[in-house]
């Protein structure tokens, strides 16, 4: 079968991080050409498919890689059922996936409760949450999610207008571990453009979320109520296309690439030292971090402040810059302050050369009294 620029550009990257993942041929059999079947024990990895074109593309690309390498690959479709008729486009986009070879395909349904964060991230950390758990019900190897390039350049836009930051630069990782699962974004170097055009090529046709604001005329800015990803995606990015005379999402997703191998090494620092300076202690549903301040003191101040953000993380979600930085003052500007306030009801308390970060004492006996 001849393949076509987009579809051979699109193998191309899928074969690439499916590599870089530890993947290659499950059997010596398929490094010849000829018509082989796939065991019914190989690798599995399942596709992520919401039944965009983005995802389409990926679902019919990764079958093809898989099936050359003697690999299985299935889907999962996640309905949040958060616009009508979304089991519709959760049940089509199955029959297509099962109509292009994936095995199995599983359509789950979740629960958003949207938080403090938008209906936007609660949405994506259902998904990921069903996603992992599909595939530990299924025993896959991967997950592949269907993020291009153009994903990637609003990834970091977004990021830098929400947080900033070298991590903000380095957007979306090309693979990452999430809930005990090995993600995978082997799209990251292939354009939207790509994709629709290889949806094209095979006849598929694709759904476009009504958020994303097609309806609008390229040059009306979206209102204020659409998601950001969406006004970033219709206004912001072409608007600095036409004000660099450039293509920004190819610029942006190269400068995320860069900025990715500094982010890496630093977060191998960082677990390095987090092993060194910081003593984790789980009680039941609560989390204690004893952070030795002398120690960090030693360290560069980029690593004391990731150190002290991961242990945020853990110990107390929410937790922001000021927070981060509060807590770093009680290294490098100690003078005998007292504790700093976090989110969850927890604070950090530094006392000679040791910072507890823990639950708040009074709202600790709460909940202890209310247990007993």
């Amino acid at each position: 079968m001849a393949y076509s620029a987009a579809m051979k550009q699109a193998i191309g990257a899928v074969r690439e991080q499916l590599a870089g993942a530890g993947f290659g041929l499950a059997d010596s059999r398929f490094a010849h050409h000829g018509v082989h079947s796939v065991d019914p024990h190989a690798p599995l990895v399942l596709v992520a498919c919401s039944g965009g074109r983005d995802s389409l593309a990926l679902a019919a690309v990764a079958h093809t890689v898989a099936s050359a390498w003697g690999m299985r690959c299935g889907a999962v479709i996640v309905d949040h059922g958060m616009q009508p008729g979304s089991a519709v486009v959760a049940q089509r986009a199955a029959a297509q996936c099962d109509q292009l070879g994936l095995a199995p395909v599983l359509v789950r349904t979740v629960r958003v409760r949207v938080g403090g964060e938008g209906a936007e991230a609660a949405a994506r950390d259902a998904r990921y949450e069903a996603l992992a758990a599909a595939a530990r019900e299924l025993g896959a190897a991967a997950v592949l999610l269907a993020h291009t390039r153009d994903d990637q350049a609003e990834g970091v836009l977004i990021g830098l207008i929400r947080t900033g930051g070298v991590d903000a630069v380095a957007g979306m990782p090309a693979r990452q571990t999430m809930h005990g699962v090995r993600f995978v974004r082997p799209l990251l170097a292939v354009s939207r453009a790509q994709t629709t055009a290889i949806c094209m090529d095979l006849g598929l046709e694709w759904w476009d979320d009504p958020t994303n604001g097609d309806a609008f005329a390229p040059d009306e800015p979206l209102p204020a109520d659409y998601p950001l990803r969406s006004r970033v995606r219709h206004t912001l990015l072409p608007f600095l296309n036409e004000f660099a005379g450039r293509d920004m999402a190819e610029r942006l997703a190269q400068g995320a690439r860069v900025a990715r191998r500094d982010v890496e090494w630093l977060d191998e620092c960082t677990s390095r030292v987090f092993d060194e300076c910081v003593r984790l202690e789980r009680r039941g549903v609560s989390c204690e971090a004893r952070i030795d301040a002398t120690r960090l003191a030693t360290q560069p101040q980029a690593l004391r402040f990731r150190v002290i953000a991961r242990v945020l993380a853990i110990c107390a979600p929410g937790s922001g810059t000021a927070h981060v930085d509060a807590v770093e003052a009680l290294i490098s500007q100690w003078h005998g302050q007292g504790p700093v306030q976090l989110p969850s009801k927890h604070s950090a308390n530094r006392k000679k050369h040791v910072i507890r970060v823990c639950e708040d004492v009074t709202h600790a006996n709460r909940r202890h009294s209310r247990q007993d």
